[in-house]
């Protein structure tokens, strides 16, 4: 009989997090937003290749996330993966975007918590990207609600188009308040709303991560009147978290 996805992710962390804490300065703040029981969205930025298993490691409960199906091809990975909560994605034919809302969505249902970027992909500039409306469509279908998340310097560990991550670097992993869609469980097909909702999860997200926002998807050519991020930008504190977050 199969295993189900994410079974080894708990036993796993029990040994890892000491020994991520030992090979990075981790900064957690709000993990008490996390409900206990249930299904909940969790909407980080997306800075680095290690915020996936980064986020999902250091979350109290069993977080699952899709990936790519060339996953399942590779012996290292084939069974590593969804052991540790990844759902393959098989882009290969029909809709990948709807493929991966359906998983997510059945995630979901069955009570999970699922990790999902707002921004779609990478940023490669160190701005926070206008979010695409997949978290908010899912939100209103499923009624979970949303858990926006702000990651500082992930990208120092293990930067674009680096293999290896820099061991004795700090990041930060703050998690938001929930942000509850309930309201607007009958508007699921309307942009509007899901727009506004939307940017209300990247406008959370920018308030922990201390990222720049640009209006524009991540990917596309930045404004004119962009003002640059400096060094400083990328090393700099986020804002302090809510009242109610707790360290860890």
């Amino acid at each position: 009989m199969a295993r189900d996805t994410g079974w080894l992710q708990q036993p796993m962390m029990r040994v890892m997090k000491p020994l991520m804490h030992r090979m990075w300065n981790l900064d957690i703040t709000g993990l008490d937003n996390i409900p206990a029981v249930g299904p909940a969205l969790l909407a980080p930025n997306h800075l680095s290749f290690l915020d996936s298993p980064f986020t999902m490691s250091l979350m109290p409960r069993r977080t699952l996330a899709v990936g790519k199906a060339e996953y399942m091809d590779d012996w290292k990975t084939k069974y590593f993966f969804p052991a540790t909560g990844m759902i393959p994605l098989d882009r290969s034919g029909g809709d990948a975007s709807q493929v991966a809302l359906d998983a997510a969505a059945a995630a979901l249902k069955r009570g999970d918590l699922f990790l999902i970027y707002p921004e779609g992909t990478r940023t490669r500039d160190g701005y926070l990207h206008k979010g695409k409306t997949g978290v908010a469509r899912l939100a209103l279908r499923t009624g979970a609600p949303i858990i926006p998340i702000g990651l500082v310097g992930t990208d120092r560990i293990q930067p674009p188009d680096r293999t290896m991550p820099k061991f004795g670097e700090a990041c930060g992993i703050h998690v938001g308040r929930p942000i509850d869609v309930s309201r607007y469980r009958n508007r699921v097909d309307d942009r509007l709303i899901l727009r506004q909702i939307t940017d209300e999860v990247m406008f959370e997200i920018g308030e922990l991560s201390g990222q720049t926002y640009v209006d524009v998807y991540s990917g596309e050519e930045l404004p004119d009147d962009t003002p640059p991020i400096t060094p400083q930008d990328r090393t700099a504190a986020p804002l302090e978290p809510a009242p109610a977050a707790t360290s860890a």
